[in-house]
């Protein structure tokens, strides 16, 4: 090849490669600066968003081998640089749309908020595990821990070292969410210094939070935005509901009556705020022993007592899934180890996969959104 074909599918092979936090290629994001020859070899420059880039030996490894291959036999010289504050404020505006709201009625991302009456039902376990087991499906997955207060995403997507969740990256005003089990996941947890460190805050702050989780947190062009809500039918559920009035709503309740009554409460706040409550999930359902008889250690039927009290004549709401009490989902939670990943032929991972299962198949809902179409 002469030098000018070098040049151009080095640039080409180089412009590729994917930045590792943004998962876009680096010529989307005009992060390669200059591809020329010079002196016998080929001069590869790339423009880093931000100075201390903790994704900067992955990309400055996956460039030089692209280089390198595409070169052939000529040498290829890397310099890495970083980007100044105009091009990096014309990438973030680039990022982030001319949306102030990239989850709005118009988006086709498919928003699913988690809630439940009560705390303690397993709530957060369950959206992790469906979380994970959506992404599983080929499905590109947003997760939301708007459990301000009671924060565990990090925890049990296997975030979280020694009790401390990574803090996210930031480019300009964007935030760039951690990336696990091909979850995007964001957390108040990964803005906190200690392990213990608590957040004592009240409604303005709560809605601000889950406002700027909304609009700040760079989660491209996911096909799903999951939310795992706090408990209850407080200032965060209402927030959602102004934010989010096109939201779809799961209600994860126990077969107790103590909970399965109050898990009704939650959807029809949901609803009031006009988003649909689209099933119920019975979490810490009967638990089958080892001689074939069955523990109901939490009772029978609420899970489907709470479906029939959310179903009208106009729309059923059903029972999507009973899950069994499982040493195994418990363990996963614990070490931060999806039990759809880590054992998913447990009776537990194979529920909340059937989930995962249903809602992947099901289309996305267009009517209302106003859609990417120009007619000439």
């Amino acid at each position: 090849m002469s030098a000018e074909q070098v040049v151009d599918a080095v640039r080409a092979a180089v412009g590729r490669v994917s930045d590792p936090e943004l998962r876009r290629p680096l010529s989307e994001l005009d992060m390669v600066r200059e591809v020329r020859a010079d002196g016998g070899a080929v001069r590869v420059e790339i423009a880093l968003t931000i100075v201390g880039c903790p994704a900067a030996d992955r990309i400055e490894q996956d460039v030089r081998a692209a280089a390198e291959r595409a070169a052939g036999s000529t040498p290829v010289a890397l310099e890495i640089g970083v980007m100044t504050p105009a091009q990096r404020k014309a990438l973030t505006e680039r990022l982030r749309g001319s949306r102030a709201m990239p989850f709005g009625p118009d988006s086709l991302t498919r928003v699913i908020a988690v809630t439940s009456g009560k705390g303690g039902v397993g709530k957060s376990t369950v959206t992790a595990n469906l979380a994970v087991a959506l992404a599983q499906h080929g499905l590109k997955v947003g997760l939301i821990d708007a459990d301000v207060h009671g924060f565990s995403i990090p925890a049990l997507l296997g975030l979280s070292v020694d009790g401390v969740a990574p803090s996210p990256t930031q480019v300009g005003d964007l935030i760039l969410p951690p990336v696990a089990h091909g979850v995007k996941a964001i957390s108040i947890g990964m803005f906190l210094q200690r392990p213990d460190e608590a957040v004592a805050w009240r409604g303005p702050m709560l809605h601000r939070t889950v406002q700027q989780f909304l609009t700040d947190v760079f989660f491209g062009d996911i096909d799903v935005l999951l939310i795992d809500m706090p408990p209850g039918t407080g200032d965060i559920a209402i927030s959602v509901g102004q934010l989010l009035p096109h939201a779809d709503v799961l209600v994860v309740t126990t077969p107790q009556a103590a909970a399965s009554d109050v898990a009704v409460r939650s959807g029809l706040v949901a609803r009031q705020t006009g988003q649909k409550v689209i099933g119920v999930i019975e979490n810490m359902a009967a638990l089958t022993l080892p001689d074939g008889s069955s523990l109901a250690l939490f009772g029978e039927g609420g899970g489907q007592a709470v479906a029939a009290a959310l179903s009208s004549a106009e729309a059923e709401v059903p029972l999507l899934a009973s899950i069994p009490l499982s040493p195994a989902l418990r363990q996963g939670g614990d070490a931060g180890d999806p039990v759809v990943v880590s054992h998913p032929d447990d009776v537990a991972a194979r529920a909340i996969a059937g989930v995962a299962a249903r809602l992947a198949a099901e289309p996305r809902r267009l009517a209302g959104r106003r859609l990417p179409v120009s007619l000439a």
